[in-house]
């Protein structure tokens, strides 16, 4: 059979081995059968294969062997795996097959091969068992190989900490968990820069269990100066438990909602009402924290709060402002007629809290009710400004969403002669944030 015949297929298994991608086995494996049973380029197996298996199969001729369409072909191709290490992956998959007998011995091949498995080798196949895990009868590989994570040597599942596939990533944190293999230190140092909010979730709640009532600044400071919300709010639901409530006062003005009420629950457990904490920050002029408008809202009165922040609707700074204008939404405290004018303020992101807080009202502005600031002007440079240091995270209606996992970086100006946006760019946009477009139909709030 002419060696041409395999060229696609040793191509394929070529950029599988390469890259780190489980889908890229499954792929392979269905693009060997759909050419077997439609193609024209791989003859039948059964036409060459016991001549093959007599001189000494390929590592090609093997993977067509084990994806074919052919039970008995796929079973007696399975041992040669042994002389074809690189071909396991495949074999994992064989271990979902819907013939019992191919899955019997595919089994029996993976476990046979697991012991002595580089670390490489076994991030591979696990990551090919967890994609497969889900099928019909894909556990028994998954479990095999979640097993020997849990009993085999520390090493490997330290070195599986790092893999680049994601759910391998989870697997081997939960086991490393589970063995007790990290410290409360460094399960902190994780949680605090991880990318992965569940792995962030997992060792947090991980370092402060294993921790206890010890828990320290090794502990503490990571968790407390992380980027990643979910890791400060850790981190300050722990100052409970370490004796610390009063240091929690900061966090009350975090940027995250979510810290912020870990930060009011720990001061109510020891005893302070962080409502006159937030109004004596709303009362600091020039020094109020940016979000203690909004963190007053979520646990201040209208009746008394509202005229609080309706007044830091006209402070110096634009963050404030916007936080007024949100925390007037959380409070159910919108007036039309006041907080109309905001829609034309310099800020955009004043311009959209406002715009998401008068949505319910949409029928009462035209269509061109905002303006995009001109081109060069403050205005446009603080958009520019809001956008790139956020990610260019907005929503579809117009609200910016609050990523923490973007990194903060500053921006240069735009240029005084870039293109100004053509109108049909942005104008949806604005129609979308105002409440227009079809099938919106909003519910006034009952305060206003």
């Amino acid at each position: 059979m002419p060696s041409m015949t395999f060229d696609d297929v040793t191509g394929r298994l070529a950029q599988a081995l390469l890259g780190a991608d489980a889908g890229a086995w499954v792929d392979l494996d269905q693009h060997i059968r759909a050419d077997l049973r439609w193609g024209d380029r791989i003859p039948p197996v059964h036409t060459w294969f016991p001549a093959a298996v007599e001189r000494g199969l390929t590592a090609p001729e093997v993977a067509v062997a084990l994806c074919g369409p052919d039970g008995r072909a796929r079973e007696a191709a399975l041992p040669h795996v042994s002389r074809s290490p690189e071909l396991l992956p495949l074999a994992v998959i064989r271990c979902a097959d819907w013939a019992e007998p191919v899955r019997v011995r595919a089994l029996a091949v993976l476990r046979a091969e697991l012991p002595g498995l580089a670390p490489e080798a076994l991030d591979r196949l696990t990551a090919v068992a967890l994609r497969t895990g889900e099928r019909l009868r894909g556990g028994a590989a998954r479990e095999l190989l979640t097993a020997s994570l849990r009993e085999g040597p520390t090493a490997v599942t330290a070195a599986l900490l790092d893999s680049g596939d994601r759910a391998v990533r989870r697997l081997a944190h939960r086991v490393a968990v589970e063995r007790g293999l990290l410290s409360p230190a460094r399960l902190a140092a994780i949680a605090a820069v991880g990318p992965d909010v569940v792995v962030q979730d997992l060792c947090a709640n991980a370092a402060l269990a294993t921790a206890g009532d010890s828990v320290d600044d090794t502990v503490l400071a990571p968790l407390l100066g992380s980027r990643l919300g979910r890791a400060r709010a850790a981190g300050v639901t722990a100052l409970h438990r370490a004796g610390r409530s009063e240091e929690s006062e900061p966090f009350l003005y975090d940027r995250s909602a979510l810290v912020r009420a870990c930060a009011r629950w720990v001061l109510r457990q020891a005893g302070t009402d962080p409502v006159p904490l937030y109004r004596a920050a709303c009362a600091a002029g020039d020094a109020v924290p940016s979000d203690a408008p909004l963190g007053l809202a979520e646990c201040g009165d209208r009746a008394t709060d509202g005229a609080v922040l309706w007044k830091l609707t006209e402070h110096g700074r634009p963050q404030v402002r916007a936080s007024a204008v949100a925390g007037l939404r959380v409070l159910d405290a919108v007036r039309v007629e006041r907080l109309a004018p905001l829609l034309a303020d310099d800020s955009p992101r004043v311009v959209r809290e406002a715009a998401r807080a008068l949505a319910p009202w949409a029928d009462h502005f035209p269509t061109d009710a905002l303006r995009w600031p001109p081109v060069g002007s403050a205005a446009a440079h603080e958009d520019h400004e809001s956008r790139t240091r956020d990610g260019g995270h907005e929503g579809v209606d117009g609200t910016a969403r609050d990523d923490e996992a973007t990194p903060r970086r500053e921006a240069a100006p735009p240029p005084a002669d870039a293109p100004r946006p053509p109108a049909r760019a942005w104008a949806p946009r604005i129609r979308q944030a105002l409440g227009f477009g079809p099938g919106r139909n909003h519910r006034r709030p009952t305060g206003a």
